[in-house]
């Protein structure tokens, strides 16, 4: 079904496109359904429509496109970047339904809806715009965006500026945090329970290890913009009750801002060498995994453009920062500034999560009002 017109003022979007909405909601676009992520990406594709290149990627089996006009891929003044895929649920959360002003399924806030508002502002003003623009849309965000959007930057996709267009409520993220994936290991010696001085207790050296880590870094008990750690999971393997463990194990999950010195730009070796000086003899960190965090310099004049531009439309746009990871942290990397920008709604990865119709035509009204008014900025 092609597209309808946008309303000129604040209202629900057309029918057209909440068709196509619910038709994109009911694709079931998790990471163990390619096939499934084919069709999202394919039908958010022919949403465009005719009229642009569309350059396909494809890495581990994660398809991902990107859309410009013209027939050469240069740098682009804007990326409007997009995930198509999902995380499970049950499959009637694959069947969309409309309750008031709220569209609830999979993904109706996290991102599907938001995503096929940029393919409309894409397809109504890339062609007619004084710079390039590109529409990227990629089907990994959810587990970890190495072979979407950070695929198509090592392939040679560049940009001066990015929009993302996860949910924020029409509010703009500028910060989101990096994330560590560590594992402790304690390694101790066996012994009876009843002659606990003949072992050596690995899960105790453990115990030690993370009270110095926590002292550290404390339990965050409200918000707050700092290094936190969370213990996911403890182990003792073949742990029985009469027997001091020889091993045990920690699983731990710490998000770092931009501003953590000891964390942010480091190495894995760096990072491990850190992490090492807070473990007791006979603990060891592995790094599995480090996400580095993303920040965008909120004084840019497109970060000032996007905020008054959500103004006109009667919202605050408040810079926010953002405690999980995002895409835009491949982008920090390379030097691009990326935010964070989508419509409303609530309940990401839950059983009641949906998107806010009210929000969905002053979020296309607001990239439509930022992309023209970037003609003036050189």
């Amino acid at each position: 079904m092609a597209p309808g017109p946008f309303p000129a003022a604040a209202g629900e979007p057309p029918e057209s496109f909440l068709a196509v909405a619910g038709e994109l909601l009911a694709v079931p676009s998790t990471a163990d359904r390619p096939d499934e992520l084919r069709r999202a990406l394919d039908l958010v594709i022919d949403f465009v429509g005719p009229g642009f290149t569309v350059e396909r990627f494809e890495s581990n089996g994660k398809p991902s496109a990107l859309l410009y006009p013209g027939t050469a891929r240069q740098r682009f003044r804007v990326i409007l970047n997009a995930h198509l895929d999902v995380v499970p649920a049950p499959p009637h959360q694959f069947l969309p339904r409309r309750e008031g002003t709220r569209l609830y399924a999979r993904g109706a806030q996290d991102m599907k809806v938001s995503a096929l508002v940029e393919a409309q502002v894409f397809r109504d003003l890339a062609g007619g715009l004084p710079y390039p623009i590109a529409l990227q849309l990629v089907t990994d965000e959810e587990v970890g965006g190495r072979d979407g959007t950070r695929y198509q930057l090592e392939q040679g996709v560049t940009g001066d500026f990015v929009v993302i267009g996860e949910g924020s409520g029409l509010r703009i993220v500028t910060d989101s945090k990096g994330m560590l994936a560590v594992n402790l290991t304690a390694v101790g010696l066996n012994a009876h329970g009843a002659y606990p001085w003949l072992g050596d207790n690995a899960l105790i050296k453990l115990h030690r290890s993370l009270d110095n880590l926590l002292t550290r870094y404390p339990v965050a008990t409200e918000e707050i913009w700092r290094t936190t750690v969370n213990v996911a999971a403890i182990e003792t393997p073949g742990a029985v009750r009469n027997q001091v463990p020889a091993l045990a194990e920690a699983c731990l999950d710490i998000r770092f801002p931009p501003e953590d010195a000891d964390l942010n730009g480091r190495s894995v070796q760096e990072i491990t060498a850190y992490l090492a000086t807070f473990c007791e003899p006979g603990v060891t960190p592995v790094v599995d995994h480090v996400d580095v965090p993303h920040h965008a310099d909120r004084d840019r004049p497109e970060v000032r453009m996007l905020q008054r531009a959500t103004l006109d439309q009667g919202h605050q746009a408040e810079l926010l920062r953002k405690h999980g990871a995002a895409d835009g942290r491949f982008y920090y990397q390379r030097g691009i500034d990326a935010v964070i920008f989508g419509a409303g709604g609530d309940g990401q990865h839950g059983p009641e999560e949906y998107a806010d119709l009210t929000t969905i035509t002053p979020y296309y009204r607001a990239l439509v009002r930022f992309l023209r008014g970037l003609e003036g900025i050189a």
